[in-house]
C-alpha cells in the first residue's frame, strides 16, 4: 500500500531539533520530499546529517526566521520554484519564555507572539495558494497550553490560544476547498523549547535555571519520536484536533469537565517550576 506522504512535498518549520527534527527524520523514511527550515543553522545542519541519504532526493535546507514576514514571502516562492507546489506545511517553529506577565515587558511578549503566532500566519498566508492547488494539509503545532492556561507562561498560552482559533477557523473557511487543517496540541514532550527559553523571573519554587530545567525533563513524558508519529497519524486522518500525550489527554479532560475550577485542580498535580 503507497505511503500517504511518499512523494509528497511536506514543509516543515523548526527542523532543527524537536518536533520538527522527529517529523523530518520520520517523513524521510517514507519516500517524502522536504522542505526543512530553522532559525538554528547548527541544529538544522544536524538534521541534515541524521537524514543522510533519503529515499527521495528533493529535499532542501534553509535557514528561516519566522519572525521576518519578508523572509516567508521569498521562501514560499523558491520552494514552490525549487520543488513544487507544497501538498503538507507543519508550522513546528515556536519559543517561549518564563515569567509572569507583569514581570515579562511587552517587548518579550511580543517576541513569542511573533514567532508563536505571527509566525504561524506569514507561512499560511505564503503557502496557501500551494495547499489549495494541492488539496493539501496545514498542520499547526498548538499546545496543551492552547487550552489550559498556566501561570507564568501569559505570553506563551496567548500565542497557543491563538494559534488553535486561527486554525480552527481557517478549517472552517478551507472545508470546501479540499484543505485540511489540524490544530496539534501537545502536553509535556522531549524537545529544547524550555531548556533555550529565556527567563524573565525565576517562579516562586525554583531559583536557578537548572531547577526550570529538570522540572520540564521530568514533565516531558512523551517522546518527540512518538509525538510526530501521533501528528503523522492526525494528518493522514485529516483530524481537525490532535492531542498529543497522556497527560495532555487527562489535562484537557480536567479543562472540559470543570472549565471554571480547572486551575485549581491542575495546580494539585501539575509542576510548579514553571509557575
Amino acid at each position: 500500500m503507497t505511503d500517504t506522504f511518499n512523494n509528497k512535498l511536506c514543509v516543515i518549520t523548526g527542523a532543527g531539533s524537536g518536533i520538527g527534527r522527529a517529523l523530518a527524520l520520520d517523513l524521510a523514511t517514507r519516500g517524502a520530499a522536504l522542505a526543512l527550515s530553522d532559525i538554528n543553522q547548527v541544529g538544522l545542519d544536524e538534521t541534515r546529517q541524521l537524514i543522510g541519504n533519503p529515499p527521495s532526493n528533493r529535499i532542501r535546507f534553509d535557514h528561516l526566521d519566522v519572525a521576518d514576514a519578508d523572509a516567508i514571502i521569498t521562501y514560499g516562492e523558491t520552494v514552490r520554484e525549487s520543488l513544487g507546489n507544497a501538498d503538507y506545511v507543519f508550522n513546528v517553529a515556536g519559543l517561549t519564555r518564563v515569567g509572569t506577565f507583569e514581570e515579562t515587558s511587552l517587548d518579550n511578549f511580543e517576541k513569542v507572539m511573533d514567532v508563536n503566532f505571527w509566525g504561524v500566519v506569514r507561512m499560511t498566508k505564503a503557502f496557501l495558494p500551494q495547499l489549495i492547488a494541492t488539496k493539501g494539509g496545514l498542520i499547526n503545532i498548538s499546545s496543551l497550553f492552547g487550552l489550559i492556561g498556566f501561570p507564568g507562561q501569559t505570553h506563551y498560552c496567548a500565542s497557543k490560544f491563538a494559534v488553535r482559533g486561527f486554525s480552527e477557523t481557517l478549517s472552517q473557511e478551507l472545508a470546501g476547498q479540499g484543505v485540511c487543517v489540524t490544530s496539534v496540541h501537545p502536553g509535556g514532550v522531549a524537545t529544547n523549547i524550555v531548556n533555550s527559553a529565556e527567563v524573565d523571573a525565576f517562579p516562586t519554587q525554583a531559583t536557578t535555571r537548572a531547577d526550570i530545567n529538570a522540572t520540564f525533563d521530568k514533565a516531558a513524558i512523551t517522546s518527540a519520536r512518538r509525538a510526530a508519529k501521533i501528528i503523522l497519524e492526525g494528518a493522514e486522518k485529516k483530524k481537525r484536533r490532535v492531542i498529543v500525550g497522556r497527560d495532555a489527554k487527562i489535562m484537557s479532560f480536567i479543562q472540559r469537565l470543570f472549565p471554571q475550577g480547572y486551575a485549581k485542580i491542575l495546580g494539585m498535580i501539575l509542576p510548579k517550576n514553571l509557575s
